[in-house]
Order: C-alpha cells, then structure tokens, then sequence
C-alpha cells in the first residue's frame, strides 16, 4: 500500500532539486539538521543531487536539550562526507531567551514555535550567505496533520519530502543506509524535554499514514477506513481531528480578492 520504488524515488527527487537550484541561480543547499529521520533523508537526497561540497548542514541545537540530536546530525555529516567547513552549529538559546524573557505567560507551545521561527532566522541568513536554497525537511503525514510551525521549521524554497508519507520516509533512510541511531529514534521536534511526536498525537505514525492514505489518496469515505486500514475508529476520528484543527495552516496568508 505504501511501499514505494526507493531507487526511482532517490532518481526523481534528486533531479528535482538539482533543476530548482540551477533555476533559480543560486549554488548551495541550507538544511537544518535536527538528528531526525526527515532531515537526515532530505540531506542524503541533496548530496545525491549537487555533491557534499554543496550543503551546508546546519545544526542549531537549544543549549543541552538538543546534545543527542547534534550528536547524530554530525555522525550524519560525516557518513555524507560533507566538508567541515560546511558544517555550522549555532546554539539558538540566547536568542530565543531573549525574546521569552520578554513574555511573562509563556507556555511549552508557544516557546516552541518562537524556536522554530529563531532556527528559520539563521537558516535564511545563511542562505543569504552562500546564494543558497532553504533545503525543506517535511514530509507528506506532518503536512496533512499540520504538524508543523508556520514561518518556522514550514518555512522552506524547496521541499524534496513533502510527498513521501512518514512510513515512506522511513524507507528511504533504509535505502540510503543512514545511521542506526537516526533510524531507530522516536520521532521527535526537540522543542522540550521528552517530548515525541507519537506522545503530542496520541496515535502512532504508521496509523496515522495509513488513515492519510486512504482519505487522501484513494478517497475512501470516512467510515469505510476502518475497514480497509484495520486502524480502529477512535484513532481514524483523532487523526482526522488533528486534520480538521490545522486545515487553516494550508490557506494563510488569506488574500482579500482571491
């Protein structure tokens, strides 16, 4: 169902972002790399379409809270052979706590998104830097459910990931041999402590791409995807709420006269 061909999938993705950076002029890639699977994949994907020498991989890690993710990012660079000269680390907690201090009421959430939008900040000046392209790092579940930050990590020229749902992702980190410690690692935002995708959901990926799927893909109704996905229907109505409360995500800026 949601297998994919990973070779043909590497071939056409890599061909797409090789024609939208010759298009558009400029020369180098900007990813920020969180030690996940999604960037991780996005990264090799890059390397396979313009060379090692062309990334520059960015790590921007919130103080301690981030030490594993830098950890496997930079285990990552090093197995993609990505000069060192590349290779930024840029510690977004005296930025971000400047602007927080400033809050009184400030919440987990709310902390999250200003992080979010900081690590955007220094991805585009980088960008900027080198002629480059924000490489994205999203893929097509976290799209459909609105899990990400507008103007932060959604922020992005080109998204190589987008269509691939997380379960496709996960094949593509197989294929191209990433990390074991990225691969096994519980999906994760790394906006506080302890905190995993799976947890904020309340329902696992691969219920949620199977779920996704159905709808979207193959425009089953709602109350035959019980059925044909064997996702119980309390979960396929929680993934279809997380839906539903972030359709706005995929319509802002409203534009009057459009």
């Amino acid at each position: 169902m949601l297998n994919i061909d990973c070779a043909q999938t590497d071939r056409q993705i890599s061909s797409f972002i090789r024609d939208e950076l010759r298009t558009s002029g400029q020369h180098k890639l900007v990813i920020a790399l969180s030690g996940g699977i999604d960037s991780a994949v996005s990264c090799a994907l890059g390397v396979h379409a313009v060379g090692p020498e062309n990334i520059i991989a960015v790590m921007l890690p919130y103080g301690a809270l981030s030490e594993e993710a830098t950890r496997d990012a930079r285990q990552l660079t090093a197995q993609l052979r990505i000069p060192n000269e590349n290779t930024k680390i840029i510690d977004i907690q005296p930025a971000v706590d400047t602007i927080v201090q400033q809050i009184p009421d400030i919440n987990d959430a709310r902390r999250g998104n200003i992080m979010a939008r900081m690590r955007m900040i220094y991805l585009y000046d980088l960008a900027k830097k080198y002629t480059g392209l924000v490489l994205g790092t999203e893929n097509k579940t976290e799209y459909y459910l609105g899990y990400f930050t507008r103007f932060g990590d959604e922020a992005s020229d080109i998204e190589p990931i987008r269509q691939l749902y997380k379960t496709q992702v996960r094949q593509m980190g197989e294929y191209l041999q990433l990390p074991q410690s990225i691969l096994t690692k519980a999906p994760s935002a790394g906006l506080w402590s302890n905190q995993t995708d799976e947890k904020e959901y309340g329902f696992t990926y691969d219920d949620a791409d199977k779920v996704l799927y159905y709808y979207f893909d193959e425009h089953v109704p709602l109350d035959e995807i019980e059925g044909k996905s064997g996702v119980p229907r309390e979960v396929v109505a929680r993934v279809m709420e997380w839906v539903r409360a972030n359709d706005f995500k995929h319509h802002a800026p409203r534009v009057f006269g459009e």
